[in-house]
């Protein structure tokens, strides 16, 4: 006898699952760099826009094909159509491709977390150069924070070409990343479940902490101011559409088949409709709650630069001209500046090289995103923060949590239809199919840990998961709509639902749903009749489901009618007699 598919514990399990997932580093690093880049809060417009119309809907779709089909993303594509089992191929392959990259995020931050414990922070100060006579140049020349990242962590090469060698921290804290992430799907639901309490959830008390700390930090109503001063003319800009509609897209998760491998251990009568509305406001929401909280530390950042290079220009004009002290304020330091211009002209002219353009405006206006947003601008505010290991620590951990809850989602939609398959689980545990694909990854993955890693990176970052997620979920969108039908899998939603939709779809099917032309294996699922044995046949048919058949008199004669029961069809073998099974067998190859 087949066994049970696992489930998770409640409802309230896969919602943070999905939420853990969904909600990612992209929320933190990602939307704020957009709102910073097109309009501010103008920005909020067509994101939520893009929220109603494209991420709503096709989370929803994923859900539900996930939820019904009780399969990873290769087996329910396969359900509706054999032809489509190339989709949920290409999802895996992009899932794999992601998290050969992407686990190494969660290697930088437990390469930060480890030196957040130090006093002061490494990243705080240069480092003395090797006659210990200085700083070193390079750092000075840069910041201290740069310096850091590329350097010690990094150890970066010139260029693509100069491979260098593998650094043996950064692979240590790779390895150690991938033991975590192992160890979190060890055993699928049942420990995956526990782990996505905590990803999803310390964020959040994360963000709130630094929201707090954050507003009493001076200068952080600049950043909030810059954040929400609507500009209205970007909306006019088509690339600002294109990136709100790409970041609900992205941020989601979709297409990577995650969502279907989350929704494939959900109960058949999950509300599935609730629950992709939850998710999709969750992650929007915590995408403007974190803006909120990175430019509060935007402009603490921002304002304590501009302060400190007014202070370096005022120092210098004091010595210069020799000046009395508190007669150069941040104040009156443009007339000064054209006093001593007029009055000594040589002097001034000499030094004007070294006296730089100090503008708050354009410290606002510096756009960072990615990893120059999480592990230089961040770093950078922090160590400028009273008790700066505790925030450090707490920020730190915070990324790691984000990334971690995006690797159990990308490993899900790998491993699920890997254990779907009889030939492969047959053959080997979950526990030994699990490792060998955190093995495999991890080998892979030791090549951004070179010196020319961050190159790599990049190259996998900006090409490895673009377009081809894009047409994954296009074909998605196109085999639920003509192939399997708007109108069947409206009542594979009523279904699971248990209630009747409030839309009515009225998207003409083509030939084959109607039975009318075409090929005809792919009957649509009518509310009217289908005749067969003399009888009259309703059906619905859940994949994995025994449907359960029950006799009654009409003024017709006797008919057959064909109910699933959704609340009783797990594991149970039910017995039939010779014309039944005969029905049941003509009835499933009629659906599929």
């Amino acid at each position: 006898m087949e066994k049970a598919r696992p489930l998770w514990d409640n409802p309230l399990q896969f919602v943070f699952a999905c939420i853990s997932y969904a909600v990612g580093l992209g929320n933190v690093w990602r939307f704020p760099y957009l709102c910073q880049m097109y309009g501010g809060g103008g920005f909020l417009i067509p994101y939520i826009i893009m929220l109603i119309v494209e991420g709503m809907p096709l989370l929803y779709l994923e859900l539900a094909v996930g939820q019904r089909m009780r399969k990873g993303s290769i087996g329910a594509w396969k359900i509706i159509s054999p032809y489509l089992c190339g989709v949920g191929v290409a999802s895996v392959v992009v899932s794999f491709f992601l998290s050969m990259y992407y686990n190494v995020i969660n290697a930088w931050a437990f390469w930060y977390l480890f030196h957040s414990f130090q006093d002061p922070l490494p990243w705080a100060t240069c480092p003395l150069n090797s006659n210990r006579t200085g700083y070193e140049e390079e750092c000075e020349k840069t910041s201290s924070t740069q310096y850091f990242w590329y350097r010690q962590t990094l150890n970066i090469s010139p260029s693509l070409e100069t491979s260098g060698t593998v650094q043996w921290e950064q692979a240590l804290c790779l390895i150690l990343a991938w033991l975590v992430v192992y160890l979190c799907i060890l055993r699928g639901t049942a420990s995956t479940g526990k782990v996505v309490y905590v990803t999803a959830s310390l964020p959040y008390c994360v963000l709130i902490i630094y929201l707090i700390r954050g507003l009493t930090l001076h200068g952080a109503v600049n950043g909030l101011i810059y954040m929400f001063t609507p500009k209205l003319e970007q909306l006019s800009n088509p690339k600002t559409w294109i990136s709100a509609a790409t970041q609900i897209f992205f941020s989601l998760g979709l297409g990577f088949g995650s969502l279907i491998a989350f929704a494939s251990y959900n109960d058949p009568s999950n509300n599935c409709e609730r629950h992709a509305i939850i998710v999709s406001l969750i992650n929007s929401t915590t995408s403007i709650f974190a803006s909120i909280v990175t430019f509060s530390i935007y402009g603490f950042k921002a304002t304590f630069n501009y302060e400190s290079c007014i202070n370096k220009v005022i120092l210098l004009l004091m010595n210069t001209f020799d000046l009395e002290e508190g007669s150069l304020t941040a104040d009156n330091l443009s007339e000064m500046k054209d006093y001593l211009m007029a009055a000594h002209p040589q002097e001034y002219a000499q030094l004007s090289p070294q006296l730089k353009n100090c503008s708050l405006e354009a410290e606002l206006d510096t756009a960072v995103q990615g990893t120059g947003l999480a592990f230089i601008v961040y770093s950078e505010a922090i160590k400028n923060m009273e008790v700066s290991q505790l925030y450090s620590v707490l920020y730190f951990a915070m990324l790691l949590m984000l990334g971690i809850g995006s690797m159990l989602g990308n490993t899900a939609a790998i491993l699920t239809p890997l254990t779907d398959s009889k030939a492969i689980t047959s053959r080997f545990s979950k526990e030994v199919i699990s490792g060998f694909v955190c093995f495999i990854n991890c080998i892979i993955g030791l090549i951004f840990t070179m010196e020319a890693g961050n190159y790599w990176f990049d190259i996998f970052n900006d090409y490895a998961a673009t377009l081809s997620l894009l047409l994954i979920v296009l074909v998605e969108t196109i085999a639920v709509c003509y192939i399997y039908g708007l109108r069947r899998f409206e009542k594979d939603l009523q279904t699971m639902i248990g209630r009747k939709l409030n839309w009515n779809p009225s998207v003409p099917s083509v030939g084959w749903h109607t039975g009318a032309a075409g090929d005809k294996r792919l009957p649509q699922l009518r509310p009217g009749s289908d005749r067969a044995a003399g009888g009259l046949i309703h059906h619905v048919h859940t994949p994995g489901g025994t449907p359960n058949f029950h006799k009654e008199e009409t003024e017709e004669g006797k008919s057959l009618h064909c109910r699933m029961n959704t609340e009783n069809w797990i594991g149970k073998d039910l017995t039939h007699t010779t014309s039944d099974r005969a029905l049941l067998e003509a009835s499933s190859n009629h659906y599929l």
